[in-house]
């Protein structure tokens, strides 16, 4: 069974073929996984090497920094220094875009959460990577935040993300329907696990932060009493990859409304709803802010904030319904 397993970078190999994908951009990806292999290794004995806690300091966003927050970042920065792949990077940890290599050729930006979910560590919950890659603007020897990375998702030309779990799963499209793969740690190697992944259209559960119900939109409330009444699950694992996972092979929705104190969300938008919303798409599923499809959404900040509301499309139609109630 496992001779016959097709791998992350064969799986590439084909797509290359089948839909005429530059070979920078499988190369990418596949480096994607190899920081993942990284991560998942580190991730599994922090407890043991002194990884586990906060760093003293709090990152780009204003959310608590955690040794392993850190240290993913660095891995992703290294992992793409001098391969001529990345002209820039945008990162949750970091204040400002890192220009690492703006030669003509460079191909791609990447906008990247290293570690979504960082508050589970401690606790050994799961965590994620989520990613979004666009091809680069500027050719003149420049990077420009504006033109290159400031960017709808319309725009995007491959996401995905990494689920820490019971298993290590990296989930990822290149605008041709999406795919899972399983890390084998035997082998050392992602094996296509899920194949063609189509969200079911039904919410079998929904995942939110219902301590923060009374502080949303009515809107946003008609569809929880909606789900409640339809005997929805609740599952909430403070994990945004982890739920959104959930949802997209089970089927369901994850909502993260505005509130007061967050009038515009609290997810950021060019590394974490943004590419979960372009998979979950390709998948059969929709994503929205409180009023609009995320992917037309224009970022005009790298750490721009959005509401999300993401999963089975009979959901999230029935919530576009209500707001025109």
């Amino acid at each position: 069974m496992i001779t016959q397993a097709m791998t992350l970078d064969r799986y590439l190999w084909q797509q290359q073929k089948a839909f005429n994908i530059p070979v920078e951009l499988s190369i990418l990806i596949s480096q994607i996984g190899y920081t993942a292999k990284i991560l998942t290794r580190e991730i599994s004995r922090a407890a043991l090497v002194g990884q586990l806690g906060l760093v003293g300091d709090k990152n780009a966003t204003g959310d608590a920094q955690k040794k392993l927050d850190v240290f993913s970042n660095q891995t992703i920065i290294e992992a793409f220094s001098d391969t001529g792949l990345v002209a820039a990077l945008a990162s949750e940890e970091l204040e400002m875009a890192k220009f690492m290599d703006c030669r003509n050729h460079t191909p791609y930006v990447l906008c990247i959460d290293p570690l979504d979910g960082s508050s589970n560590i401690d606790s050994s919950g799961a965590l994620g990577t989520i990613f979004g890659v666009y091809q680069r603007k500027t050719y003149n020897g420049c990077c420009s935040v504006e033109q290159d990375i400031l960017r709808s998702g319309t725009e995007m030309v491959a996401a995905g993300y990494i689920l820490y779990g019971t298993s290590t799963v990296l989930v990822c499209t290149c605008g041709h329907g999406v795919n899972g793969f399983t890390l084998d740690t035997s082998l050392g190697e992602f094996l296509l696990s899920h194949l063609n992944l189509q969200c079911p259209s039904e919410s079998k559960y929904y995942s939110a932060n219902l301590s923060y119900a009374q502080e949303w939109q009515p809107h946003i409330q008609k569809l929880i009493v909606h789900l409640n009444q339809q005997h929805t699950s609740l599952r909430y694992s403070g994990a945004l990859v982890a739920d959104v996972h959930r949802s997209l092979i089970e089927g369901g929705v994850y909502l993260y409304p505005s509130t007061p104190d967050y009038p515009d969300g609290k997810l950021r938008l060019l590394y974490e709803c943004a590419p979960l919303a372009f998979i979950v798409e390709q998948a059969g599923g929709m994503a929205m802010t409180e009023t609009k499809r995320v992917l037309e959404l224009q970022p005009l900040s790298i750490h721009q904030r959005s509401p999300l509301i993401i999963g089975s499309k009979a959901t999230l139609t029935l919530y576009e319904q209500m707001l025109q109630a």
